[in-house]
């Protein structure tokens, strides 16, 4: 009331001055939905590295998880579980294009078994590294009459064209598959005749899901490999004629979840389609690259 004084406190202390205190302001709406959309990013980001981690290599795909995510798109295909991310381009690229489609053209065959008897002492990547030089070389013996293909042709060709590459064996080999191949050709009309016969010229797809599936040699290879030395040819046993099987596309050894797969089963026939086109067109037709029925 006005005019009445306070009586000072019964304690008889003096009175305390009063200091007002504010609580803090609550956070806003927006800083809390931000910190909690930082929070959940922070656990997305987490979860994606546990992920990446965790991923392990199946029967196919070939390459983590993280590794397709940063990749271009073609590198991002599901293929056989021997391609992997660090495989060589030159490998990927053999992988993606050649292994498994079939092959008619007996100088393209020559090589490949060439380059499948190689196996022995060196690995795709390698050889695929070296293709062009190993190619000169496989070349001159395959275009070489018999005659030419002497001791002294041979240690030259060698000496200039990756002899580092093949060892003496397997050049010899070279040498005497070349001979035999024209033998081949002259009883067979054509070296693709010859090797197809063995599927009833027919490529085979084998129906498989996972690389410990892929056989390294079958009884079709077996029979290919026994005729082959019958007839002179060297280094050509079950295994090695299995692989120049698997290149040539005679087998389609594509891993079931890998895009190749279906393409490879499909492509014989669309390769007939354009030879027949182009000989309808008049093309010339070697008899290197005639095809058979598939």
């Amino acid at each position: 009331m006005p005019g009445v004084r306070s009586e000072p406190p019964a304690s008889g202390l003096p009175e305390l001055p009063r200091i007002r205190t504010a609580r803090p302001a609550a956070p806003s709406m927006a800083v809390a939905t931000a910190k909690a959309h930082g929070g959940r990013k922070a656990k997305a980001e987490d979860d994606r590295e546990k992920r990446r981690k965790s991923v392990s290599r199946g029967g196919c795909g070939g390459s983590a998880l993280s590794e397709r995510r940063r990749s271009p798109p073609e590198l991002e295909k599901r293929r056989c579980s021997w391609i992997t991310a660090n495989s060589e381009p030159l490998y990927v690229a053999f992988h993606d294009e050649e292994w498994g489609v079939p092959v008619h053209d007996d100088r393209k065959l020559f090589e490949l078994l060439t380059l499948s008897q190689a196996l022995a002492e060196l690995s795709w990547p390698v050889i695929l590294s070296k293709r062009e030089e190993l190619r000169e070389m496989i070349d001159a013996f395959y275009n070489a009459s018999v005659r030419d293909c002497t001791d002294k042709n041979i240690n030259r060709l060698s000496r200039s064209n990756g002899g580092t590459l093949l060892s003496e064996q397997k050049m010899r080999a070279l040498v005497a598959n070349a001979k035999q191949m024209k033998k081949v050709i002259r009883e067979f009309g054509s070296f693709d005749k010859y090797c197809w016969s063995f599927v009833n010229h027919r490529p085979v797809t084998n129906d498989l899901r996972h690389a410990r599936q892929v056989p390294t040699k079958t009884p079709k290879s077996e029979a290919m490999s026994k005729d082959l030395m019958r007839r002179g040819f060297q280094c050509v046993g079950p295994t090695t004629v299995y692989s120049f099987m698997q290149a040539a596309g005679i087998m389609n050894d594509h891993l079931r979840c890998c895009f190749r797969f279906d393409q490879a089963r499909s492509q014989p026939k669309a390769a007939e389609e354009n030879m027949r086109a182009e000989i309808r067109l008049g093309s010339p037709a070697s008899e290197d690259s005639e095809i058979s029925e598939v």
